[in-house]
């Protein structure tokens, strides 16, 4: 009972701090900008970010860029001649601020509560590949469709790369990235881009809505739209994401593209057990949400993974980051494809090729058991 009353101060206080982070960072605002969507993101100097509200970061010293990234041995030159690259999205703020996305008003609701783990606390369901070693990070394609999702249920359905380390078996510090759709949150079903983060104090937080995350791109608005999206036996478009720890300051930092553009990073103080590395590393589909035991929506494209490429979703040049800051391919002894509900989700065609390590996922959702 003191740990529920405990857990339910905590995200009050996460809720009052992100508040008033609102509050003063709408000092600061240098440029409102609207997309075609309807989404408003409010361009904030980057120095005033919500960010910088933590109290962990107190004095934090922002730094710009990766002091080195990831690399490999063997340059490995894929064929990008049937690859399509869908499209983050794109802010135009002016240089030294970032792009912070307002809330809307028919799609707010508290995620404070939210674990980007919470299908391995038996509170979701996935579908995908599983990786148990020292990992430093990871590298991913990810196939992005636009999965249904009941709204006004407060679920939601991603297809995403997830870092986690539970060596304190009490809980399981996380970081996940990728394509969500959420319509409860954002008033729509469209794939999102969204960046989510469980540390210190049990304390789940996405983009910007509590402090924790930098964000140094001027460009890329976490929440917002990724456009276009893959058609049901038509073009498949894949967003590429790089997670890793720096191995100078031992930030975890985001990055985007063939390019590798850093977006922003997770300070190594909000962790406790990522803080030295990750010890389970996930690509696929997961679900979360108070309803999704009755409502079981769509993962990936909607369709099983047997259907195979152009109809089931995937993850592909799958690559971890080892503790000499290396590309490897995922052990694969430590290494498995695998579904939390068979019934509804499923894995396929799980190995490696021309595309690298890869596996499909998947489901129309609606099952019964």
């Amino acid at each position: 009972m003191i740990t529920s009353v405990a857990n339910i101060l905590i995200i009050f206080l996460l809720c009052v701090a992100l508040a008033l982070g609102e509050i003063r960072s709408s000092d600061h605002v240098v440029k409102i900008i609207k997309t075609e969507e309807g989404d408003v993101f409010n361009c904030i100097d980057i120095n005033q970010q919500p960010a910088l509200d933590h109290p962990l970061l107190k004095n934090h010293e922002i730094q710009m860029k990766p002091s080195s990234y990831p690399y490999e041995l063997h340059n490995r030159s894929l064929s990008e001649a049937t690859k399509l690259i869908a499209q983050l999205p794109f802010v135009a703020c002016p240089e030294g601020s970032v792009p912070i996305l307002q809330d809307r008003k028919d799609g707010k609701i508290d995620i404070s509560n939210f674990h980007p783990m919470a299908s391995y606390v038996g509170k979701g369901e996935l579908a995908g590949m599983k990786t148990v070693d020292d990992i430093y990070g990871s590298y991913v394609s990810i196939n992005v469709y636009e999965p249904k999702v009941k709204e006004k249920t407060e679920d939601f359905s991603a297809s995403w790369v997830e870092m986690s380390n539970n060596k304190n078996r009490s809980y399981c510090e996380t970081i996940a990235v990728g394509s969500v759709v959420w319509p409860s949150l954002h008033g729509d079903n469209f794939a999102r881009f969204h960046a989510s983060w469980y540390g210190k104090g049990n304390n789940a937080c996405w983009d910007h809505r509590c402090p924790g995350f930098v964000q140094v791109s001027p460009r890329v608005g976490l929440g917002g739209r990724v456009k276009p999206i893959s058609v049901y036996n038509g073009p498949q478009y894949d967003i590429h994401v790089l997670l890793f720890k720096d191995p100078k300051t031992t930030n975890w930092w985001l990055a985007h593209g063939k390019n590798k553009t850093p977006i922003g990073y997770w300070p190594s103080s909000l962790f406790d057990n990522l803080k030295d590395k990750s010890n389970i590393a996930f690509w696929g589909g997961h679900l979360s949400g108070p309803t999704i035991q009755s409502n079981f929506p769509e993962m990936g494209s909607g369709h099983f993974a047997s259907e195979g490429f152009g109809k089931a979703a995937f993850m592909r040049d799958i690559k971890i980051v080892d503790g000499n800051n290396r590309y490897a391919t995922p052990n694969i002894v430590k290494t498995i494809a695998s579904s939390s509900r068979m019934t509804c989700y499923t894995v396929d065609k799980f190995g490696q090729d021309d595309d690298g390590m890869h596996v499909y996922y998947g489901g129309p959702g609606g099952c019964t058991n």
